[in-house]
């Protein structure tokens, strides 16, 4: 069972910065897509983005051009850094972990990001 561990969120001003780390307990990392996942509440939950094994990124284009995900295989670990943060960034944002050519999803427990003054 891969365990996956989102930390980093809490409460930042308007224009500030966060940056998201997620621990993944799997043995072959570096074979997994990773993405990042937000859900504010009474919203679906929606990508931000993502990053692949050979670590090209997507992002949503809400998220363009102020976030930036990237991944450290030898620990393990996907970041997403926020810059340049709203009040409508605000949400739970989650952790996805999927080995290459399957679809078993594994996900973290969330971490809260509040953007207000």
């Amino acid at each position: 069972q891969v365990q996956v561990v989102e930390s980093g969120g809490g409460l930042v001003q308007p224009g500030g910065s966060l940056r998201l780390s997620c621990i993944v307990s799997a043995t072959f990392f570096r074979f997994y897509t990773m993405a990042w996942y937000r859900q504010a509440p009474g919203k679906q939950r929606e990508l931000v983005a993502s990053i692949a094994v050979n670590k090209s990124t997507n992002y949503a284009d809400s998220v363009k051009g102020r976030f930036t995900i990237s991944r450290d295989n030898a620990k393990n670990t996907l970041y997403l850094q926020m810059n340049s943060l709203k009040p409508e960034d605000t949400a739970v944002y989650y952790c996805n972990a999927r080995p290459g050519g399957t679809r078993a999803d594994s996900w973290g427990q969330g971490t809260q990001v509040t953007v207000s003054s």
